[in-house]
Order: structure tokens, then C-alpha cells, then sequence
């Protein structure tokens, strides 16, 4: 089987952090067990974050993974930061710090608290790293500076011997910077190291799903009839059938919907045949609002727009602002 470079599912992320942000807390933050309230619930501010920082018409290129978290503190009752993650797979034009920089003063004009920000670099780029962002003018000077954490600097001991599931993802995504040029079998064998380095940490049944998910479709076989074979390979090492992925469950819902298509023709192509199938029927009907449903579905799993607004008929315009 030839050769070539993997992509990876940025917005995987999204959901990740989401299904680990304690263990991503306490991976992150040593002291985070004595500062954190761990036993209130986060606020995910995803709608609100969209509101300061709407996304750019017809944006295309570097995709980028924010996200905003409202997190108690152990003391000052009603006192509570919030955390703005960035996960950013590839250097793009290399505005990360600027942009850093305007996400902090229009998230702390809009609440008023203080504000931590991490930027997670998964990109293979040695030499990028920026952490500081810097404007000066006549003897005024603004500094800004925020927490970067380098994927490819991190050790792949060091994440293994580490017990915090967090470090499974990213493990996972250093693997996927390390092994870029792999066959289809190769990719298969890490996801199985991965999956048994998973189980050997302990975790909540959804939090295992989720790592689950990210780990078996973080990097993308090319044939995905290697996906079928993977996951079964797994029901059979855990003697049971496996719980629906993310994806799975998605394309599903999306199938009974009136989506007739498979996923053994590959993820991509069926979601473009599926809508396009299901969509021609909910306009024969006059029903755009399951066009519109349907495509809030495939938004929320993270496929482009351009695909969605394809397979919908919707405009890219639509689609961004659902």
C-alpha cells in the first residue's frame, strides 16, 4: 500500500476537551486539584465565544479549535476564571500570539474575571512557538503573555508512564506527528497500542467513549474498510460489541433521517451522496427545515462547510451562521 501524509480531524478537540476537562485541568496545572472546584460543572461558553469572535465569511485554510470555559475556584465563592483553550494542528500565517491577544481583552471587556489561556500547538513545526505577544509605540508598550503547550516537544515515555487520561490524547496526537507517512496497517497497529494504553488508565465510562472516539478517528485510514476491521479487532479483545462512535451515531441519525447512503463507501463520500439523497426528498416535500437540521448535525461534528452547503443546498453563508 503506498504511502502519504495522514490528515488528522482537528475539531475532534472540541468534544475531547469537553469529555476530559478535569483530567485536562489537572494535566495542565499541577496545583489544579488545590485551585479548581472539580466538583462544581464547567459552563462551556461555545455560543457565547462565537458571539465575540464570529467566524469569517468563506474562511478557508488553517482550521482553528477555541474554546471557552467558565471554571470555579476552591475559594472566593462566587469567584471563577475562565480558561480559553487554542488547539492549532499547522502554523497557518503565524498570527496565533495576536490572536491570543484579542481573544484575552475581549473576553475579559465582555466578563469582567480573570482569564487563563492555553494554546495547544499540534503542529510539526520545530521552531514555532509562540507564547508572547508584544506592541510597543513611543515608549508605550503593551506584553501579553500566555501558556503554549508543544506537542512535539513532550516525551512519548513520559505520556505513557503518566496515569491522567489526557495524556492519552496527547499521546495520540504526537504519534500522529511522529508517523505521518505510514500505511493503512501501521495506522491500525498504533490505534490498538493506543487503545490498550487507555485501558490501562482509570476513568469514567463517557470519558473512555470519548477517548475512544478521538483516538480511533483523530488520523484517518484511507480505506476505511481498515476502520470496520479495527473496530472489530477491538469488540473481539473486549469480547462485546463496542458503543456507537461520534461519528457513527451522527451519520446514523443523519441515515434515518432520509440519508441513504453507506459508510463502507468512506465517511466523505457518503456524507456528500447521503445528504444530497436526503435532502432531495426534504425538498420535494417542502420540509427545509430538515435540511437545516441536518446540516446543524454535520456543523456540530465538524465537517467543512463547503461540504455541508453542497450536500444541503444550503449557502456557506447559511451554514456559518446556524
Amino acid at each position: 500500500m503506498s504511502k502519504r501524509v495522514r490528515r488528522v480531524d482537528d475539531l475532534l478537540w472540541k468534544s475531547i476537551l469537553e469529555q476530559t476537562f478535569s483530567h485536562f485541568l489537572q494535566f495542565m496545572f499541577p496545583n489544579a486539584d488545590t485551585e479548581f472546584d472539580l466538583s462544581k460543572p464547567f459552563d462551556y461558553l461555545d455560543k457565547e465565544f462565537e458571539t465575540l469572535f464570529p467566524p469569517q465569511a468563506n474562511g478557508a485554510g488553517v482550521r482553528f479549535v477555541d474554546k471557552l470555559v467558565k471554571v470555579h475556584l476552591k475559594h472566593g465563592g462566587e469567584q471563577y476564571i475562565l480558561c480559553h483553550i487554542e488547539v492549532q494542528s499547522s502554523k497557518g500565517k503565524g498570527d496565533l500570539a495576536e490572536r491570543m491577544f484579542q481573544y484575552y481583552y475581549k473576553i475579559y471587556d465582555r466578563y469582567k474575571v480573570p482569564v487563563t489561556a492555553i494554546a495547544i500547538l499540534a503542529d510539526g513545526n520545530k521552531s514555532y512557538r509562540p507564547k508572547v505577544y508584544i506592541r510597543e509605540f513611543m515608549s508605550t508598550k503593551i506584553r501579553y503573555d500566555f501558556n503554549s503547550y508543544k506537542i512535539l516537544d513532550q516525551d512519548e515515555a513520559d505520556l505513557r508512564a503518566n496515569s491522567n487520561p489526557f495524556s492519552v490524547v496527547v499521546l495520540t496526537a504526537l504519534l500522529a506527528i511522529l508517523h505521518k507517512n505510514i500505511t493503512d496497517e501501521q495506522l491500525k497497529d498504533i490505534k490498538h497500542d493506543l487503545y490498550d494504553e487507555m485501558m490501562k488508565r482509570k476513568m469514567e465510562k463517557k470519558t473512555r467513549q470519548g477517548l475512544y472516539d478521538f483516538l480511533t478517528y483523530y488520523v484517518n485510514f484511507d480505506n476505511q474498510q481498515v476502520l470496520s476491521i479495527f473496530e472489530s479487532e477491538i469488540e473481539d479483545k473486549i469480547g462485546r460489541s463496542i458503543s456507537m462512535g461520534t461519528r457513527e451515531y451522527l451519520l446514523d441519525k443523519a441515515k434515518k433521517e432520509g440519508i441513504q447512503t453507506g459508510i463502507e463507501k468512506g465517511i466523505k463520500t457518503g456524507i456528500e451522496k447521503g445528504i444530497k439523497t436526503g435532502m432531495e426528498k426534504g425538498k420535494a416535500d417542502g420540509e427545509r427545515k430538515k435540511a437545516i437540521a441536518i446540516a446543524l448535525e454535520f456543523k456540530k461534528m465538524g465537517l467543512p462547510i463547503a461540504d455541508i452547503a453542497k450536500g444541503t443546498g444550503l449557502s456557506i453563508e447559511e451554514v456559518e451562521n446556524l
